[in-house]
């Protein structure tokens, strides 16, 4: 099956779902401090999703029991939300899906609980600047795995490490469309991009190695080294010319 491409009306939609998700993480982010739950900004997220006349995506998404993912410090992605309350120096990555308009948005950030360590912050830094890295080849007539190489290579040239077992993923009408899209460079060129693709691209940077664990809940992905991890993620509209970031708010 080849990747979809939206038309004209479809991409508004996506800008629709796109918008709301921005909106949603802007608003979880002045949520984030210590003593805060993830269940906490779970409720809120909901809540928010609900009034804003969409669904969240990942609700019962296989099998997953929240609104949306939220992986504190050593937590790669898939983090349930629970009633632990965050601390000062924690941070935590939030992943937001929402579903309106037969569309859907997908959007990831990562979020200092309080003053956190200089570690930390460059690990944050890192993950968000090796999704722009990959943005300088998110246009028409390159190939997908040129954003995966540039990826990669910015993130190990500062001494960390790309997941490579969970991948970015189309998305449209459904969550998860093709192709998927490593953030690390494969064998091949990978399929060549055309101005109406959306993908959701979305580095997962670990501060020690890649390798990863699957907890007994068979959502929550961990380090398998227990260092920390940020994640960063936008769905991104592939154009004639910039690519377009259908899930950035102005704060971000």
């Amino acid at each position: 099956m080849g990747i979809p491409t939206k038309n004209a009306e479809q991409i508004n939609r996506m800008r629709i779902a796109g918008e709301l998700t921005a909106k949603c993480q802007k608003y979880l982010k002045t949520l984030v401090k210590p003593g805060v739950t993830t269940k906490d900004l779970n409720d809120a997220a909901e809540e928010f999703i609900l009034s804003g006349g969409a669904t969240p995506s990942f609700k019962g998404y296989r099998d997953f029991p929240a609104s949306i993912c939220a992986s504190v410090n050593n937590e790669i992605i898939h983090g349930v939300p629970n009633s632990k309350a965050l601390k000062q120096g924690d941070i935590v990555s939030i992943d937001v899906g929402v579903y309106i308009g037969g569309y859907h948005g997908d959007s990831s950030r990562t979020y200092a609980v309080g003053a956190i360590s200089p570690d930390n912050e460059k690990l944050i830094t890192v993950a968000r600047n090796s999704f722009f890295e990959g943005m300088r080849y998110a246009r028409a007539g390159r190939n997908l795995h040129e954003i995966s190489a540039a990826i990669q290579a910015y993130v190990e040239a500062n001494g960390f490490s790309v997941v490579r077992d969970y991948v970015g993923h189309g998305i449209g009408k459904d969550l998860h469309e093709s192709p998927e899209i490593p953030h690390y460079k494969p064998r091949s060129r990978g399929p060549r991009l055309f101005p109406g693709m959306t993908l959701a691209i979305e580095p997962m940077v670990n501060a020690g190695s890649h390798e990863i664990n699957l907890l007994g809940d068979n959502q929550t992905v961990v380090t398998r080294d227990g260092k920390n991890s940020a994640h960063y993620e936008n769905t991104v509209l592939i154009t004639n010319g910039e690519p377009e970031l259908l899930t950035i708010s102005d704060e971000m």
